[in-house]
């Protein structure tokens, strides 16, 4: 059965994503003065100005709109009303609220037995979170959004080396695949929106892209003749970035994770610290997910887990492989929840994750990047004694 997919993906400079960058810059910041601080930044970003706001409690002395101008100046916003050096910004930084401190500090299990040092961090909220994994790539990610963030990586690349310096900082890219039944097949339609100078013809911008960004990333085997390709559709794109449209944290979810492919529990990551488990449970979960499709237990998963603020343990694991288990659903859940702690604290250490190693999963995706911790594929021999 021929079928269709979507996915997206946005460059650095999109406004949305600067504020991302800014928000888990701060985080970085923080966490290397103290590995224990928490964190709750949101960024908002309009024309020639940005808000910073949210909670932090931390030993550590940060200067915010320092570490706000330098990511701006390193994303490529050194010109126009939003230019690190010129943008205004203004500053609304708290601590955390007591009554959310109180259930992270200790957890409902750990107020009542005081018995495990991994039930005294309990959830910094309610909420569900979603892993997933599959084959459709060496990353095990779907294809369309693999492809979709190496297109935005690429048209960030030719603009920062001076391939193509015309180009400016804000992007955005989007693949459609066509598969028969599960298996991709083509490229059926890439769009690529790029910021540009206002002096340079549409006809050179998508020459330019087609070779320099679209031919080296898309396999040739993909591509036909009845590719479609769509450059710069409006015709023109000169004003972009939180100048031409105003950016927010945590607006482009869909995109940080799996391009829609699997649900999501509506939570951002960005500029949370690890005791949130809006991100320290996701990435677990794809990190479960992903040594699951290696070791050979299904050729693709969909995990969900849920929690209640305060409280240690989930209050549900669901388990869907679509069919492709070697093993019912219900029992591969099981063996997950016996083979991978799933308290934050566990998480947490299991992945590292009071380092400051933020910043660079706010563009391109969080997931299939082998640079990050939760990509690790380092449980698979001890899984497959399940097949």
């Amino acid at each position: 059965m021929k079928r269709f997919f979507t996915s997206e993906s946005v460059t650095e400079g999109h406004p949305d994503k600067v504020c991302d960058r800014i928000a888990d810059s701060i985080l970085d910041e923080l966490l290397k003065q103290d590995a224990y601080a928490r964190s709750a930044v949101e960024c908002c970003a309009a024309y020639d100005t940005l808000f910073l706001t949210g909670e932090v409690t931390a030993n550590a002395a940060v200067d915010y709109e320092k570490v706000a101008r330098k990511a701006i100046e390193e994303i490529g916003y050194t010109f126009g009303g939003f230019a690190f050096d010129r943008c205004k910004i203004i500053e609304k930084i708290h601590g955390q609220s007591q009554d959310i401190a109180r259930g992270v500090d200790a957890s409902a299990e750990f107020r009542e037995n005081g018995a495990d040092a991994y039930d005294a961090v309990g959830a910094g909220d309610q909420g569900m979170m979603f892993g997933y994994a599959c084959r459709e790539t060496e990353e095990l990610m779907p294809m369309p959004v693999v492809l979709a963030h190496k297109l935005a990586q690429r048209l960030a690349q030719v603009r920062k080396d001076g391939t193509l310096c015309y180009l400016r900082p804000d992007g955005k890219t989007q693949v459609t695949v066509e598969y028969e039944g599960k298996t991709p097949v083509r490229v059926d339609t890439v769009v690529i929106s790029t910021q540009h100078a206002e002096e340079t013809a549409q006809q050179t911008i998508r020459a330019d892209l087609i070779k320099h960004v679209i031919e080296p990333v898309l396999p040739a085997s993909l591509l036909d003749a009845n590719t479609k390709i769509y450059v710069n559709p409006t015709g023109a794109f000169a004003i972009g970035g939180p100048e031409g449209d105003s950016g927010l944290t945590g607006r482009k979810i869909v995109v940080d994770t799996y391009g829609g492919r699997c649900p999501h529990g509506g939570g951002s990551f960005a500029g949370k610290d690890c005791t949130k488990v809006d991100r320290s449970a996701t990435y677990m979960a794809r990190y479960i997910c992903k040594n699951v499709v290696a070791a050979g237990l299904a050729d693709e998963i969909e995990l969900q887990v849920a929690y209640a603020i305060g409280v240690a343990r989930p209050v549900s694991v669901f388990v869907d492989t679509f069919g492709s288990g070697v093993r019912g659903d219900d029992e591969l859940a099981k063996i997950i929840q016996k083979e991978f702690d799933l308290r934050p604290a566990a998480i947490i250490e299991t992945l590292g994750l009071r380092r400051p190693v933020y910043a660079p999963t706010s563009a391109y995706g969080h997931f299939g990047r082998g640079e990050f911790s939760w990509e690790r594929c380092d449980r698979v021999e001890s899984l497959k004694k399940y097949r």
